[in-house]
């Protein structure tokens, strides 16, 4: 089943392929030529960056490579995703074009057939022979109106694509914004009313996103002036060696800071990513627990970590806690709110799905996950999704914008 489904992607991804060749490049031109030739190869060229980017980056190529790999091959991916759908568009407006070029060309065709030359002496001699009827206007202007259609739909397609995937990588790389929230909690005590956690999510330091997006996301953390910062996974796409000194601002955080793991981080080592968090001063919460001074705050390891043995344990980081305590809980991925409904959680804080990242990306989000982004409430636990500070592959984001999210508690005695 793996091979066979490998097989129809790789054929659905030539196919899409040869597809946006055709009508960025042949449909373009007027024959065979240098302008195909270069449509083949930046179609080409971008995917194998791609792929060398995605490989690199898990198979641990060395860094440099990783980053001179990841820009052009991580924003083709995404440049890609918008060309293909600006061309299907196209197939609405390219009959409605032509029809209107058709018409154009028929109401003048009249006003052409005015001019009558009129006939000339024919001097004595042989008669000439008859010439050849001329063709069709509208058969000689076919060709070259089906190129300018092509042309202009083409033209389009590849501006609307350049300038989304160049807006949406400029967002990214200005930095998330704040997102504030108020959640009530029915078991919170009156002194803690107010209180404020900083919630970001997916940073995803890599080749492309690096210490000064860290320190962007520092600053902007500590500008809330939060009571506590919650760092719900996926951090980093490497290796403590490369981007260690990436993580290095954390240690600049102003308040009490918490950790847990996301699936990214079993991809670069995660004991090691650990580790390092301790060492620049958060406190990683392994399926473990502490008692603030007015709520419990978990944190449980991501799914990710069931294949190292260091998967989910909510009875662990829950079991034999003070149920008359309101609990907050930080777990990477949206899907363990089942879990954490169980074990009497009060809030639960995810993030993982960037909240779709690239539209139309949100619809398979929302078809893999409870809540994609946002707050919402599942019997008496409530789930808060952040759509995350940074972006994983393109460092792109459309119709999903990046935040931070200071979540603000409310007690129902104040």
């Amino acid at each position: 089943m793996v091979i066979v489904f490998a097989v129809l992607a790789l054929a659905v991804l030539v196919a899409a392929n040869w597809y946006l060749w055709r009508r960025l490049f042949r449909d373009t031109t007027s024959g065979p030529g240098r302008g195909r030739r270069v449509g083949v190869a930046v179609v080409a060229g971008g995917w194998l960056l791609a792929i060398g980017a995605l490989v690199g980056e898990r198979t641990g190529a060395p860094f440099w490579l990783q980053q001179t790999l990841a820009w052009p091959g991580f924003l083709w991916l995404a440049l890609s995703i918008y060309l293909l759908l600006g061309v299907v568009a196209g197939e609405v407006v390219r009959p409605l074009l032509r029809r209107f070029l058709e018409r154009r060309d028929r109401r003048k065709a009249p006003v052409a057939a005015v001019a009558v030359p009129q006939p000339e002496p024919v001097p004595a001699g042989p008669a000439p022979e008859e010439p050849a009827e001329p063709a069709s206007p509208r058969l000689l202007a076919a060709p070259s109106r089906r190129l300018f259609v092509s042309r202009v739909v083409g033209g389009a397609a590849a501006a609307a694509a350049v300038g989304t995937v160049g807006y949406g990588t400029y967002g990214v790389l200005r930095g998330p914004r704040v997102k504030r929230v108020t959640v009530p909690l029915a078991k919170l005590p009156r002194a803690a009313h107010g209180f404020r956690i900083a919630v970001v999510s997916d940073i995803h330091l890599g080749p492309v996103l690096g210490r000064g997006f860290a320190q962007k996301v520092v600053d902007t953390i500590n500008s809330t002036q939060p009571d506590l910062v919650a760092v719900v996974g996926d951090l980093v796409d490497g290796s403590v060696k490369d981007l260690g000194p990436a993580a290095a601002p954390l240690s600049r955080l102003t308040a009490p800071a918490y950790f847990v793991t996301g699936n990214h981080e079993y991809f670069s080592g995660a004991e090691q990513w650990v580790e390092e968090v301790r060492r620049l001063g958060l406190l990683p919460l392994e399926n473990a627990r502490t008692e603030l001074r007015h709520f419990d705050l978990a944190g449980v390891n991501d799914i990710a970590g069931e294949s190292e043995g260091q998967g989910p344990d909510f009875g662990k980081a829950l079991g034999d806690r003070d149920t008359t305590r309101a609990c907050v809980l930080l777990a990477h991925q949206p899907v363990q709110i089942h879990d954490a409904v169980e074990h009497g959680v009060d809030l639960q804080l995810s993030g993982h799905t960037h909240g779709g990242q690239l539209w139309p990306g949100n619809l398979i989000a929302e078809a893999a996950n409870p809540t994609v982004a946002g707050l919402e409430r599942y019997g008496d636990t409530q789930l808060y999704v952040s759509r995350g500070a940074g972006a994983w592959g393109p460092p792109t984001r459309v119709g999903a914008p990046s935040d931070i999210t200071v979540i603000e508690l409310a007690s129902r005695q104040a």
